[in-house]
């Protein structure tokens, strides 16, 4: 039976360490493809156009928003996200589980078009830790993370949306995780639906 592909939409507060854990299960683990998302935000240090996202103006992503060309968007601290539709699909049907980094208005609309994707959502093991890990970055103003801190509050209010959620303590132990649960994910009957109705009617041929 050929393995299909699924999205998997990772959201998680500020500062969990969702793109490290991503970045992570790519390299350890094969069948997996990450979605670059494009954003209107300027890029961080060390950040590259196309690697970690696509960096265009507002103007480009109102014209994709326009062509159907995002899955998903929406606004996040005064910048639009978006996830690229072509990329998507096209890692989907190559059989890779494509691994999403949205937050939880984006996670809804993935789930209502697609609605076997598998929603993780990423926390801290404490709010000090949480804390900790946003002033550790050292590139944000303390009214920035404020904000993010003001934001958490807001999105901890639609974490039972999601399937799953994953306890980032330790790295490699949450990495390890993650893959456990997509993997188990590939066989509940609504993602093989087909492969039952294919079973179905051969048995009934026998009987």
């Amino acid at each position: 039976m050929k393995r299909k592909g699924f999205l998997v939409v990772v959201s998680g507060f500020s500062g969990t360490g969702k793109g490290t854990l991503m970045k992570e299960l790519v390299k350890k683990y094969d069948g997996y493809a990450l979605s670059v998302s494009a954003t209107t935000r300027d890029p961080r240090p060390g950040e590259e156009n196309g690697r970690e996202y696509f960096f265009i103006t507002d103007d480009e992503f109102e014209k994709l928003i326009k062509e159907d060309g995002l899955i998903e968007h929406a606004g996040y601290c005064g910048h639009y996200y978006g996830t690229p539709r072509s990329f998507v699909e096209k890692q989907m049907e190559e059989g890779k589980d494509v691994i999403l980094e949205i937050e939880i208005q984006g996670a809804r609309q993935i789930r209502k078009q697609y609605p076997d994707a598998l929603l993780l959502f990423v926390m801290p093991p404490s709010a000090e830790e949480l804390e900790k890990r946003l002033r550790g970055r050292g590139t944000e103003s303390d009214e920035v993370i404020r904000g993010r801190l003001k934001r958490a509050v807001e999105e901890s209010e639609g974490i039972e949306e999601y399937d799953y959620i994953l306890v980032n303590d330790d790295l490699e132990e949450c990495v390890d995780k993650m893959h456990q649960v997509i993997d188990s994910a590939h066989n509940t009957p609504s993602r093989n639906q087909e492969f039952i109705d294919k079973i179905r009617s051969e048995v009934q041929k026998f009987a």
